[in-house]
């Protein structure tokens, strides 16, 4: 007996093809005509179809991230479905996907998939990352590790992956930890398997989170601003190892003296912030203030993670437990 997958088709790249009076790629195909540029897909699952929307990637919202999620965890309490692809667009991907395996508790996996080239381009990359997507989740190595991005015949964890270039096949990485696998030919190879995964069981979220990034002579101006103008949660991108200018610090102090948590995230491409350094404006100046460190997560992540956070509590010390997730021990 095939295992049972939901495709659930959201639009992006993947369902895009060029219209021809203004010569750009527009989405245009149902799930059903993706999935006929493959046909033998049938015969790896018995698959069904939702046609969740035909969105390009930077129309999604966190309403529409929340919807999604919604639908991912009651299709995923059926006891016949195995598991779960969604395709979306790239560019906002890393995103969504981050904010469903927040909410994911079922051992049964979800697989992201999207598409760097249009249907309307020969080298048309959408049917090979669809089936690598859906060996993916019907692979019993899959199983109790969240949501995955899979592109490019390369599984990552949805809390690892980033989009690292506008147009290549290969945009997707993990960069500080790397893939948990691959998908080849004749079988499919998981190469470590995550410790542990960050879930939030959050009833709601918390839309008005906002995301700023730093500079060289940043100042508070901008924190100012998000604050006066309703944010209920503020993430910076520090320099770093996760420190900021100076200039910056009262529009932060007036930011958590208003209650608005305040969660630390680095512009690198790489790495961690910590509190290493202890000059003012340091990660260490910050921490003692009251901001909230990310980890590793990129900024995008990190204010979806606040999103969902903020949903669940507004307790101080709950709030740090669940942005933190115990990953500092000092």
């Amino acid at each position: 007996m095939l295992p049972r997958v939901l495709f659930i088709f959201t639009g992006g790249t993947i369902s895009m093809k060029i219209d021809p009076q203004t010569g750009g790629a527009v989405p245009a195909l149902s799930g059903r005509e993706i999935l006929s540029f493959d046909p033998t897909l049938a015969e790896l699952a018995d698959i069904e179809v939702i046609d969740f929307g035909r969105l390009p990637g930077p129309h999604w919202t966190a309403e529409k991230m929340w919807e999604l999620s919604e639908l991912t965890r009651a299709q995923l309490e059926r006891p016949e479905l195995d598991g779960i692809v969604i395709t979306h667009g790239t560019d906002t991907l890393e995103e969504t996907a981050y904010f469903v395996d927040l909410r994911h508790t079922s051992d049964k996996p979800i697989a992201f998939v999207g598409a760097m080239r249009n249907t309307s381009e020969l080298s048309f990359d959408g049917p090979a990352n669809l089936r690598a997507a859906l060996r993916t989740v019907i692979e019993p190595d899959a199983r109790r590790q969240g949501a995955f991005i899979v592109l490019n015949m390369l599984i990552h964890a949805a809390s690892a992956a980033t989009k690292s270039d506008t147009q290549a096949l290969e945009t997707f990485t993990s960069p500080v930890f790397g893939p948990l696998g691959i998908v080849d030919a004749d079988r499919v190879l998981f190469a470590r398997a995550l410790p542990r995964r960050a879930q939030i069981d959050a009833a709601t979220f918390e839309p008005q989170v906002d995301l700023l990034l730093t500079y060289a002579g940043f100042d508070g101006r901008f924190i100012d601003a998000a604050r006066e103008s309703g944010a209920r949660g503020l993430v910076l991108e520090g320099t770093g190892r996760g420190n900021v200018p100076p200039a910056a610090l009262p529009a932060i102090d007036r930011a958590l003296e208003a209650g608005i948590p305040v969660v630390l995230s680095t512009r690198c491409a790489q790495g961690r912030v910590l509190d290493t350094y202890a000059y003012e404006g340091s990660g260490w100046d910050l921490r003692r203030r009251g901001v909230l460190f990310a980890g590793a997560l990129p900024g995008p992540k990190a204010r979806v993670q606040l999103m969902l956070a903020l949903g669940a509590t507004r307790e101080p010390a709950v709030l740090k437990y669940l942005i933190e997730q115990g990953r500092y021990r000092r």
